[in-house]
């Protein structure tokens, strides 16, 4: 039985320092997110901060509203590929474990 702790002790340390690693990993990817077939691009960080935005200048003119409408998209969009990145890399990390359904990590 103590063994038993003491091995599920060393892997949820193990665990927890891949966690850590993969966390850090994904705040410094960049992801694109776009809108309006590429009138509107944001690029973001895996930690949500937005690098660059950039929009097709003549939509402002035609549509301001418009390019509100799709900076928001675009946003989103990045937001959501952040999202999938990191269930992607941080799922990874606790497939080994024979965790319960539904059962979230404290971290």
């Amino acid at each position: 039985m103590r063994g038993q702790i003491g091995q599920l002790m060393q892997q949820a340390q193990r665990m927890q320092e891949e966690m850590k690693r993969a966390q850090e990993e994904i705040a410094k990817l960049e992801v694109t997110g776009s809108a309006g077939g590429g009138l509107v691009t944001v690029v973001m960080t895996g930690a949500h901060e937005v690098r660059r935005v950039q929009i097709d200048r003549k939509l402002f003119a035609d549509d301001p509203e418009m390019a509100e409408d799709l900076v928001a998209a675009a946003v989103n969009d990045a937001v959501n590929k952040v999202a999938d990145v990191s269930k992607n890399k941080l799922g990874g990390v606790t497939s080994g474990l024979n965790l319960p359904p539904g059962f979230k990590m404290p971290f």
